[in-house]
């Protein structure tokens, strides 16, 4: 729990941190701003599965748990202290990153973030994730997640969110990477949608080592 704590935590304060950051150096220009955010978030991806993976799987997302749960790899019984955690520190992330950037420590988004183009951005960044997660080889998790999330970043509408708990946190936060209350639902709901469908297609896809030459078409 604490792993999951403390790296949802980090994961949040490189999000909204390298926002604020970017916002604050980028002289107005959303692109160039979006790009720092892409790299920092990229960057701690992949230090965070590195060093909380090999403690609690270093899901640092609820949709990813609840997969985990489905699958049989995470006991039901853990899964409400993995998502609490998760939330506790999205919360904890956001709050640490106001505190070093001088900011009200509470403070809740006026970011609108809601449509039709914007829920199946995240179901269609969610269901990826899923699939990298799932089919991924073990030792490149961290470097497919970070790359995938990265490029996500860019090729979705709503810059790929994909994690019920960085919705949370990013609430939390009037800043460059916010989203308003009331948009989360929509967001979330989006997400476990795509968690599904991230689950249905590894299901349909089979198994992830190369089969036989005698048993190709």
């Amino acid at each position: 729990m604490l792993s999951e704590f403390l790296s949802t935590a980090l994961l949040l304060a490189a999000v909204i941190g390298s926002g604020i950051m970017a916002e604050r150096l980028s002289g107005g220009n959303a692109g160039i701003a979006l790009l720092a955010n892409t790299l920092a978030t990229v960057g701690a991806l992949y230090i965070l599965i590195e060093v909380f993976g090999p403690v609690s799987g270093a899901h640092m997302n609820p949709a990813v748990s609840a997969a985990m749960s489905l699958r049989g790899e995470l006991a039901w019984s853990m899964l409400p202290t993995y998502i609490a955690a998760q939330l506790l520190g999205a919360a904890c992330g956001a709050w640490l990153t106001h505190a070093m950037f001088d900011l009200p420590i509470l403070q809740l988004s006026a970011k609108v973030r809601t449509g039709q183009g914007q829920w199946i951005a995240e179901a269609v960044a969610t269901a990826g994730l899923l699939l990298v997660v799932l089919r991924a080889p073990p030792a490149r998790v961290s470097a497919m997640v970070a790359a995938y999330i990265g490029a996500a970043y860019w090729f979705t509408a709503s810059t790929s969110f994909a994690n019920p708990a960085a919705a949370f946190g990013r609430m939390l936060s009037d800043s460059f990477a916010g989203i308003a209350p009331a948009s989360v639902p929509g967001f979330v709901i989006a997400q476990f949608a795509g968690a599904g469908i991230g689950l249905a297609l590894h299901k349909s896809l089979g198994r992830t080592e190369p089969k036989p030459l005698t048993e190709m078409p």
